[in-house]
């Protein structure tokens, strides 16, 4: 078993693992350490847990509950491939800590939470502008309304909470160079992150981390059609860590690449100069 930590925030905690084991591999008992929602993206395992016997395959949910125990099985695939979410135990009180709900061990390929699991598997390949952690809320709560058969109701923000998210999203596009994660701007905002992330994307339409994301965009678009700065440089000043991520991300956004898009801008100012200059 390979375990990766990919995001570690005091809300919320994600890693990726990958097991080898075999039908020959004799099996253990592990115990769970909080509570976690592993999202299996590839291969089949079984599972023991609480005198009941499960299979899981690809699209499946391990669900588990801090102090239980359990016993994963190989007995028909060798190998399989999980990204698990662990939850803090406030984030499970926001959401509902209801014993029968997060001992259930597991819940089957269900269409409301393999959609879900498969953009957060995009979001951690780099492929996606929701940020991991948001994911992962989201993820939870709607395991919560399917075993639960209790989705919430959507409610219409007031006008103080409305403020709220309008003047995070103004001080994280100020900050956008800066690495910001959920619990920052929940911070700013004064709530926990969980009620953080509903109430901005109800007002605003985004999530905080795609709005972070597209502000350096923003930002980032600006220095390469009005300064000669080279691009990694204005890369990382706008609060991209990784090169490749950014030029990904941005070619995603603009349809060209930073490059490209440089040449294109410069090209249309030649154009507006010559135009001008007939007049």
């Amino acid at each position: 078993m390979t375990a990766t930590t990919l995001l570690e925030r005091p809300s919320i905690s994600v890693s990726d693992f990958r097991c080898d084991a075999g039908p020959g591999d004799r099996p253990f008992a592990e115990q769970h350490r909080c509570h976690s929602i592993s999202y299996v993206r590839k291969g089949s395992f079984g599972l023991r847990c609480r005198g009941r016997s499960h299979e899981l395959v690809a699209g499946s949910v391990l669900i588990g509950h801090p102090g239980d125990e359990y016993t994963c099985t190989h007995e028909h695939v060798c190998g399989d491939e999980c990204l698990s979410f662990f939850l803090s135990p406030e984030l499970v009180e926001t959401l509902g800590d209801s014993k029968a709900i997060w001992q259930a061990g597991c819940a089957p390929p269900l269409p409301e939470l393999v959609v879900l699991g498969e953009l957060a598997q995009s979001a951690a390949d780099g492929n996606s502008d929701i940020g991991l952690d948001e994911i992962g809320q989201v993820l939870a709560n709607r395991f919560i309304e399917v075993v639960s058969g209790k989705p919430r109701k959507a409610a219409s923000p007031a006008a103080r909470d409305r403020r709220r998210a309008v003047e995070t999203a103004l001080w994280i596009d100020a900050h956008s160079h800066q690495a910001i994660g959920l619990e920052d701007a929940a911070d700013q905002a004064g709530i926990s992150p969980f009620h953080f992330l509903r109430l901005f994307a109800d007002t605003l339409g985004v999530t905080p981390h795609q709005y972070l994301v597209r502000s350096r965009l923003r930002h980032a678009a600006r220095r390469l059609a009005d300064d000669d700065s080279a691009i990694t440089d204005i890369a990382y000043d706008v609060g991209f860590g990784d090169l490749s991520n950014f030029v990904r991300t941005f070619h995603r956004a603009a349809g060209a690449s930073p490059l490209r898009f440089r040449q294109a801008s410069r090209g249309m100012r030649k154009i507006l100069q010559e135009r001008l200059a007939l007049n």
